[in-house]
């Protein structure tokens, strides 16, 4: 059986069809003349999906400077700027994974020596940005580098764990594999109250977080009978506010989902997949009238299957099929979610490589939503969701030129997601196929 290293290592899915063998000739010719490291550029002959429903059958996008400078129909040519001829191909916005744990094995050794691998592979599967929602200090690491030029790789923003209650009473004996496993949520809730971390501790905590380079917190919210985890889900809300760093919850079940809304934290990193919300409209209407992005994570309960045919789990150890009924319950309450009007982006909480995780993602997804819907989920949505929508997410004069070039149609079919040809972060080509 394959480990998580040497899947890191790997790329799987569709091979992308060429078009035509000229176009992609031509392509090849303009990438080499030096755009990797250019922040103008001109992207013609293209379908241009904006990211917000629109669609040009033919048309040019600008990049001058390293943002959007205009999306306008037709082919245009700028004179003294790099010029990608897309060959008819489908150019979208760079897509956004909203919540990612990046860093397995030691994290000293990952910064040293796979980082710059495993970063490019997030650039390979088209993600120009990734939410990293809690991994080691190296990835702050990697972030700097990353901005600073001296890595490739997505956009980084990170964060960190701050609790908000002691030992959950009845959180199993710790055990080896991903608590995921056997998480709390599952057991039917505790009928004592969790103990309190002292406010002391949690500002501690934050100030830490601020001070080693992080940009959310994170908290895991299992609610327990009279128990600190709201009030102290509010303290760190707050005094993460004062500081310019949004909390980001984890809350797998309808009960502590809607429970969490009244310490109003910025974003929902999970789709409650424990509960159903066709049986609670109030916890439904709570949930969506909150006006909180959600990320997905889909994938989580569903099977990631081996070239072999093996089911294993996100700790790549064999699937736990007693946690199965997630897999279907967590897309149903999505839906309901989505009808409902929430702020719905694409999220994986794995580790397997980034076109594997797609592509599991994108099973889930495909239950309960369109291509369409799958477009808007993994690239503007998701930027709402990381808080920075107003950035990137869509083809928009003024955003950052982050953009894939796609081989098929994923406004018909998303699976031609997975057929990422060029990646352009900013301007700058740092994938081409």
């Amino acid at each position: 059986m394959k480990n998580l290293h040497s899947l890191n290592a790997a790329h799987t899915g569709h091979t992308p069809r060429t078009t035509h063998p000229l176009r992609s000739l031509a392509l090849a010719i303009l990438l080499c003349a030096g755009t990797a490291t250019a922040q103008d550029l001109v992207i013609t002959n293209c379908r241009i999906l904006d990211g917000n429903g629109g669609v040009i059958d033919n048309g040019t996008v600008v990049i001058r400077g390293g943002r959007i400078e205009s999306v306008v129909a037709g082919n245009r040519a700028v004179n003294g700027m790099q010029t990608i001829d897309a060959g008819g191909k489908t150019v979208m916005p760079g897509f956004v994974e909203g919540h990612r744990h990046v860093i397995t094995g030691n994290p000293g050794t990952w910064l040293a020596e796979r980082a710059p691998a495993q970063m490019q592979e997030f650039l390979d599967a088209g993600f120009t940005t990734v939410l990293s929602a809690i991994d080691g200090q190296p990835i702050n690491a990697a972030k700097t580098a990353i901005a600073g030029g001296t890595m490739q790789g997505p956009r980084l923003f990170t964060g960190t764990f701050i609790p908000v209650a002691g030992a959950d009473p009845v959180a199993p004996p710790a055990a080896p594999g991903d608590p995921a496993r056997t998480d709390p949520a599952r057991l039917g809730g505790a009928s004592t109250a969790a103990p309190a971390v002292p406010r002391e501790a949690i500002i501690g905590m934050i100030e830490a977080a601020k001070n080693n380079g992080y940009n959310y917190l994170k908290s895991v919210v299992n609610t327990t009978p009279g128990g600190p985890e709201i009030d102290t889900l509010k303290l760190i809300v707050e005094e993460g506010n004062k500081r310019g760093m949004p909390t980001i919850v984890h809350a797998v079940s309808v009960k502590d989902a809607a429970a969490v809304i009244d310490a109003a934290p910025a974003m929902l990193v999970h789709t409650p997949h424990v509960g159903r919300l066709d049986q609670d409209a109030s916890a439904l209407q709570k949930i969506v009238g909150a006006d909180i992005p959600m990320t997905s994570t889909l994938s989580v309960f569903v099977p990631h299957f081996t070239e072999e045919g093996a089911a294993l789990f996100r700790d790549a150890q064999p699937f736990p099929w007693d946690t199965l009924s997630s897999a279907g319950q967590g897309p149903v309450n999505a839906r309901l979610l989505w009808e409902a009007g929430i702020t719905y982006g694409y999220g994986t909480d794995t580790q397997w490589p980034p076109k594997q995780s797609l592509a599991d993602e994108l099973r889930a997804l495909r239950l309960v939503f369109s291509p369409q819907e799958v477009v808007k989920i993994i690239t503007v949505n998701a930027a709402a969701a990381t808080l920075h929508g107003d950035e990137f997410g869509t083809l928009e004069a003024g955003k950052y030129g982050d953009i894939v070039i796609i081989d098929g149609d994923p406004m018909q079919d998303s699976n031609a997601l997975l057929n990422v040809v060029t990646t352009i972060k900013e301007g700058k080509v740092v994938f081409n196929r």
